[in-house]
């Protein structure tokens, strides 16, 4: 049982472990600026929408504030815009 030699690392075995740093630090940056533009998202109510949800399985046709505007060709070819009249239905 004699002297063993030492172990000696090479020089290349260094820098793996500072990219490894790296990318936990950028990883962790990543993770941290998504969680504080959630936490954003949430104080400024982009989340409040309590009443659409609920009423949009009950409509046939989606909601929208404005009646759909159809293109209107007459004899003498002049576009006119109409308006489609809205009719609500009672179950």
């Amino acid at each position: 049982m004699g002297n063993k030699p030492p172990i000696i690392l090479h020089k290349s075995q260094h820098p793996t472990m500072s990219v490894i740093l790296i990318l936990l630090l950028a990883s962790i940056s990543v993770a941290a600026l998504f969680l504080g533009a959630f936490l954003w998202s949430v104080k400024t109510g982009q989340y409040n929408d309590e009443i659409s949800p609920p009423l949009r399985i009950l409509l046939e046709t989606p909601i929208s504030p404005e009646p759909p505007v159809q293109q209107v060709t007459t004899s003498n070819n002049i576009s006119k815009q109409h308006t489609q009249p809205t009719t609500k239905t009672t179950n």
